[in-house]
């Protein structure tokens, strides 16, 4: 290959590897701020849907309405989601006492997950949701259908916010702090 063909080919590669970080930088964007995508129909769904949890006691996130809820879709084969949980707790740790409530819907077997949970010290309810955990969370605006997926209701149990990708401490707790007043 000419010297004249290899940077070109160079060029190409790293233009191909710019719009695709383009491109997935402006999903992520569109996940976090697209509130449109996810009906209030989808929202109704997500607060009635019966989950098991870890005891197998049925629930619903619908439970906790006039709190601020933050619903992490997550699994336990998902790197990103096990690097997450931990800002998680702290969260709930942190704001738990001033109306906000994180539940977690695994994709993932029961016993992984209560597993899991057990290792990692989970302070927060761990629902099951299986598989079609990921079409529900289609319908809220995860398009992809990737984990992990966080969402916020407020008080009130309207989405003020989604999330694809782990969210730190400081994310969460930058999207929570204006809804405690």
């Amino acid at each position: 290959m000419s010297p004249g063909a290899s940077r070109a080919l160079t060029a190409a590669l790293v233009a191909a590897v710019a719009l695709a970080a383009l491109a997935a930088g402006v999903l992520v964007q569109w996940q976090r701020t697209g509130l449109d995508s996810a009906s209030s129909t989808a929202v109704l769904a997500l607060t009635r849907a019966e989950f098991p949890d870890l005891g197998g006691k049925i629930t619903t996130i619908g439970q906790w309405k006039g709190k601020i809820v933050v619903v992490n879709f997550w699994a336990t084969w998902c790197p990103p989601c096990r690097r997450e949980i931990p800002d998680l707790v702290r969260v709930q740790r942190a704001l738990g006492a001033n109306g906000v409530q994180i539940v977690g819907i695994a994709v993932d077997e029961p016993g992984k997950v209560a597993a899991y949970a057990a290792e990692i010290g989970m302070t927060y309810p761990t629902l099951i949701g299986g598989f079609e955990a990921i079409e529900l969370s289609r319908g809220l605006g995860n398009k992809s259908g990737a984990l992990p997926f966080t969402l916020v209701l407020d008080r009130s149990g309207r989405l003020v916010q989604t999330h694809l990708g782990a969210m730190t401490e400081d994310q969460l707790k930058a999207v929570l702090e204006p809804l405690l007043g």
